[in-house]
């Protein structure tokens, strides 16, 4: 945060680039003296670079109904104290601040007041006390939102005095416990009012203690409040929200691995002069001064003319296939690619190689259809929203449905936020007739009524999601994909944290891939690529370890629909066994069941791999 003439500034800039990958617009984050909210995109200058992926691109502009948005990284460049809006602005959020002036009452002054202030009421970022004496201060940690995104401060004035005409006398926060519960923290008033914070929460008695949403958006600016609507067209009731919570804010976002083509060269080379020469080209007559200059010419010149005007012809069009889902068009060309697929040339982004199925002697092996090692993959990331509350994932396809509104990025959305991956992995598909007759047992099909009926408790307590059951080829698939990660972290030389997935159950087969990446060459360091040389020990050796959990009987014998335990979304999988890093799973360590995958102490007979030993 910067100060101007020793007053609080409602802006500042965010400096730690590793941030940036992290933090989208309308996140809250704590600085070292402050806290505050990510400015929306319209305060992110200079916009990063653009990035070229088309497919996604298509995807983004289908699902926020926009004819046309760029795909941009981030601001990354070394920002210039001169100009002081360079960069990512950071508001202050909340404006409302508690003192690190204590006083204790209570039996032993066991519990404590401190004063509640508002930032206009500070000393160049400091409290006063009635002896003179300045004081820090910190963030009040209760905030409100609604399920549309909007975020504003509670009115602790109105709030203390519950609905009475509030006066204007110090406010304190009293903290009558130590165990932190809503119960012994109260809001009071020196007029004598006081009400507990526990009262903040929704109750028979009193449906909206909080009020209605008038819709601010602290991201977007000042005066950039909008009209909240609910389900009813009115407006959403406010709720209590802890600024560090997890559920203070989802990022929603979409990814495709670059899957290149015959053009991908002409294509790449384009795209380094496009932002700078081609893009302004109107007529083919211009293309002739444009391939003159230095640049141009050494990335096209052995590109005929013809070629570039069509691929300039093409862009300008906005003819991008969107019929197929994104994960669709992925395992197509895994399962389709010939030998090598891509070239093996740095400069470009994707190489992988099919090894053949013969080397191997494990049994195991016999339900697996095609091995491929990707030598070298792009992955390209991009923001579409956030909400707050409740996530909202893609699907088993990898498409993200915006049913259920999110929070804008900017007011007026001219590009979105996007990040660039490169890595490396290995894809393994298993036989689909060999996992179409496991899907068809009597002991399948019955588990798979147990792990749908706890989805359907699950969805009814979460009734704006629009989430569908997956079904048990997802569910076993990405069981197995969790045991396998956790098999090859132990030898591929990156962290499990570092490693991720991407499930494909549609109707060219049934797959998973294994993933590394990073913004730089941390994810080509060839071990995953070495793993796959191996799958058959990393796979026998994740069936072994995924048999016994440390928490058995109990995980093993677990029902999804179990209303105690409340783990709807899950059957025999636990922090003992199944569970990773929830970066590295796309479903948050939802959907897994172990049972589907392996023999258990509770039964073998829905295991895929069962007969296969």
């Amino acid at each position: 945060m910067r100060t101007r003439q020793g007053k609080p500034n409602p802006s500042g800039q965010l400096r730690q680039s590793q941030l940036l990958s992290t933090y989208g617009p309308g996140a809250m984050l704590d600085l070292p003296k402050q806290s505050g909210i990510v400015g929306g995109l319209e305060f992110w200058k200079p916009a990063g670079r653009l990035v070229h992926e088309e497919r996604l691109q298509a995807k983004v502009c289908a699902l926020l109904k926009r004819p046309y948005l760029e795909l941009r990284a981030p601001p990354t460049e070394d920002l210039n104290d001169a100009d002081p809006f360079a960069g990512v602005r950071v508001w202050r959020f909340p404006q409302w601040f508690v003192a690190s002036y204590e006083r204790h009452f209570g039996e032993k002054e066991q519990w404590r007041t401190r004063p509640l202030v508002h930032w206009r009421q500070l000393v160049r970022g400091r409290y006063i006390a009635d002896n003179k004496k300045a004081f820090s201060v910190v963030p009040i940690r209760f905030v409100q939102a609604c399920i549309n995104g909007h975020l504003s401060d509670i009115n602790w004035r109105e709030f203390v005095h519950q609905g009475g005409q509030p006066c204007q006398m110090p406010l304190w926060l009293d903290e009558r416990g130590t165990s932190g519960d809503f119960a012994e923290i109260f809001v009071r008033c020196e007029c004598k009012q006081s009400r507990s914070l526990a009262t903040a929460l929704p109750s028979e008695d009193l449906k909206h203690p909080l009020g209605l949403c008038n819709g601010d958006r602290p991201w977007l600016g000042p005066n950039s409040n909008e009209k909240c609507r609910g389900p009813d067209s009115g407006p959403h009731a406010n709720r209590l929200l802890i600024r560090s919570a997890t559920n203070a804010y989802f990022a929603q976002t979409l990814s495709v691995i670059h899957i290149p083509d015959a053009d991908d060269g002409l294509r790449k080379a384009v795209d380094q002069v496009w932002e700078d020469s081609l893009q302004y080209v109107e007529k083919k007559e211009q293309l002739k001064y444009e391939l003159k200059k230095a640049k141009v010419h050494a990335l096209l010149e052995n590109i005929p003319a013809d070629k570039v005007w069509s691929e300039i012809q093409r862009r300008k069009s906005g003819n991008a296939a969107t019929e197929k889902s994104i994960k669709e068009l992925e395992l197509e060309t895994f399962l389709s690619q010939p030998e090598e697929l891509g070239q093996d040339v740095p400069s470009l982004d994707f190489f992988a190689r099919s090894l053949p199925l013969s080397g191997f002697r494990d049994p195991i092996m016999k339900t697996v259809e095609r091995l491929v090692l990707v030598h070298r993959l792009r992955e390209v990331v991009t923001q579409v929203g956030f909400t707050r509350y409740e996530s909202i994932g893609t699907d088993i396809d990898g498409e993200l449905s915006l049913d259920v509104r999110v929070a804008d990025l900017a007011d007026d959305l001219k590009w979105v936020p996007t990040v660039e991956n490169f890595g490396e992995g290995f894809f393994l598909a298993f036989k689909r007739d060999l996992v179409d007759q496991w899907a068809e047992r009597a002991a399948v099909k019955e588990r798979t009524e147990q792990l749908a009926a706890g989805f359907d408790v699950w969805k009814k307590r979460h009734p704006g999601s629009k989430v569908t059951f997956p079904g048990p080829r997802y569910v076993m698939l990405h069981s197995l994909s969790h045991m396998l990660m956790t098999a090859v972290a132990l030898e591929c030389g990156y962290g499990q944290s570092a490693i991720r997935e991407r499930i494909y159950v549609g109707d060219a087969g049934y797959g998973l891939l294994i993933l590394t990446g990073g913004s730089g060459a941390e994810g080509t360091l060839g071990g995953l690529v070495q793993a796959g040389r191996r799958v058959d020990r990393h796979l026998r050796a994740a069936l072994e370890h995924g048999k016994l959990c440390s928490n058995d009987p109990v995980c093993a014998q677990h029902r999804p629909d179990d209303v105690f335990e409340e783990r709807f979304l899950h059957g025999a999988a636990c922090h003992g066994c199944m569970f990773i890093a929830e970066p590295s799973c796309e479903r948050f360590n939802s959907y897994l069941d172990r049972a589907l995958v392996v023999p258990t102490v509770d039964g073998a007979d829905m295991a895929f791999f069962a007969e296969r030993e």
